[in-house]
């Protein structure tokens, strides 16, 4: 199969393509919507971003190989960095993170076998494309409480499912 049309980097493709549109949506909404509190699975919608960044980067690790103490590590210096980072800075962030993502899997077999070795869970056989689908899935998942936490809010939440990549393309 060629590798530009892999399966896994259409589906990471469109990773950053619903980011971007969720960016998108917000910059048109008034700034409160992006960090005012709410009674959802996230506090505000700025928690749910950059948990969404700093767990995207954890699994880019992951997919390196680094080992584990050297992802916590990571992860934590990402968390405390975002702290102070508003929403501009954020959505910088996402797309350097998805440059990092493109360049590794650009260059990266991505249905090689790999050992994943987590100190609770143990050793997980998988492949870099897996990794990609559950990378994506998590996206997904939070873009949706992002939507959510919009609605709540009285605005309109941009739709950002897959078909509608699909027909962007």
């Amino acid at each position: 199969m060629d590798k530009a049309q892999h399966p896994a980097l259409k589906l990471y493709s469109y990773h950053v393509w619903a980011n971007d549109k969720l960016f998108g949506r917000l910059r048109e909404l008034p700034h409160e919507v992006y960090t005012q509190e709410l009674t959802s699975i996230f506090p505000t919608i700025e928690t749910v971003m950059k948990h969404m960044y700093t767990t995207d980067l954890m699994w880019l690790e992951v997919m390196k190989n680094t080992p584990f103490p050297e992802v916590v590590a990571y992860v934590q210096r990402l968390r405390e960095e975002a702290v102070s980072a508003g929403f501009e800075e954020m959505e910088e962030r996402f797309k350097h993170g998805a440059g990092l993502y493109e360049d590794f899997l650009g260059g990266s077999d991505l249905d090689k076998p790999i050992t994943v070795t987590h100190p609770q869970y143990g050793a997980l056989e998988t492949r870099l494309s897996e990794l990609v689908q559950h990378v994506v899935n998590h996206g997904t998942y939070h873009r949706g409480n992002v939507a959510a936490m919009i609605r709540q809010q009285g605005h309109a939440g941009v739709s950002t499912d897959y078909v509608f990549y699909i027909y962007e393309q």
